[in-house]
């Protein structure tokens, strides 16, 4: 990914010794307690993690969260563009990372110099963005959405508004087919989400017939009309904490059946395994291998030393918090 940064890796914080009768999570809280810290955790990071954060919830959400708060200190444990936006709209905060690392591949299938060129070869055009962008991305764009408010957004603009959407392209096909808009869609995916076939879905549902098909707005359109629920992670949880329905078939990053589990015990999830091209070994489900480097040790190691932090150069702040708030403005 193009965050990484040998100098960090030197310096070998994240993999830093620990006693080996620790106990990670109370010192993890103990360093919370200490240094006036908090802990941000996607749906999609591993287990323990989740388990030891302040709050747990999707990218936008948890940095609009970190606003509010009065601390010195934010840990973001996700992908590498989610602690640039917690930077974004808490830029007296120090923001630290688990592992630099942690990248993402949607946010990189859209660099800040292509989407430059685009918007001069589309003058007339304003550039909606998904939030999962890194912020020299968010830079160049009008206004920023979310999986969750996305189609509010572009309701309320213009109906003969030109409008590039970047860089999901399944999220602005998918907008494009309900608001009957012709947006200029940006050719980006995530690499968990696009691996979803609807062979896989339909063996579980044949296992599974009373299930509901649930789909991040993310996947490609097949499974999309295959699902009966389709949103973002925190539509789908609400979803299935409210519905009278007791299993449900997931199509989105495996790391969400946790929060989905604690707050639904009775209830079973399914999760709709990859699509495995011949001669891989496969796995049993869909996990992003980025949001999985954050781990505890490197948890404990963050917060230990206050490092490695995420800054955003001050031009590009200025710049990439605009749409943010046109957004806010919107929706």
């Amino acid at each position: 990914m193009n965050m990484i940064d040998k100098d960090w890796q030197a310096k070998g914080y994240a993999d830093a010794p620990i006693e080996k009768e620790m106990d990670l999570k109370k010192a993890v809280r103990d360093l919370c307690k200490e240094k006036n810290a908090v802990i941000l955790a996607h749906y999609y990071t591993r287990k323990e993690i989740q388990e030891v954060a302040d709050f747990i919830g999707d990218s936008l959400a948890l940095a609009r969260k970190a606003e509010t708060l009065d601390a010195k200190i934010v840990v973001m444990c996700g992908v590498h563009f989610m602690a640039e936006t917690n930077k974004l709209l808490s830029p007296e905060k120090l923001v630290l990372v688990p592992d630099l690392n942690a990248g993402c591949s949607l946010a990189d299938s859209c660099k800040a110099e292509d989407l430059q060129k685009f918007k001069e070869a589309h003058p007339d055009h304003k550039v909606v963005s998904y939030v999962n962008t890194t912020a020299d991305v968010k830079a160049l764009t009008d206004i920023v959405v979310t999986s969750g408010n996305a189609k509010k957004v572009i309701d309320q603009l213009p109906t003969d508004e030109k409008i590039i959407f970047a860089p999901d392209y399944n999220l602005g096909n998918y907008i494009n087919s309900i608001t009957g808009r012709k947006m200029l869609l940006w050719e980006g995916g995530c690499h968990v989400h696009q691996r979803f076939s609807i062979e896989a879905i339909a063996q579980l549902k044949k296992e599974h017939p009373d299930a509901v098909v649930m789909a991040h707005l993310e996947c490609k359109a097949p499974i999309l009309a295959a699902a009966q629920v389709v949103g973002s992670t925190a539509v789908m949880l609400k979803y299935c904490i409210e519905s009278e329905a007791t299993s449900f078939i997931v199509a989105t990053e495996a790391g969400i059946l946790h929060e989905m589990e604690r707050n639904c015990p009775d209830k079973k999830f399914y999760p709709v395994p990859p699509e495995v091209s011949e001669g891989s070994a496969g796995c049993s489900c869909n996990e992003c291998e980025y949001m999985k480097l954050n781990t505890l040790e490197k948890l404990y190691n963050a917060l230990k030393h206050e490092w490695p932090s995420v800054e955003v150069d001050v031009k590009v702040a200025k710049e990439a918090v605009k749409p943010i708030q046109k957004m806010l403005e919107l929706s």
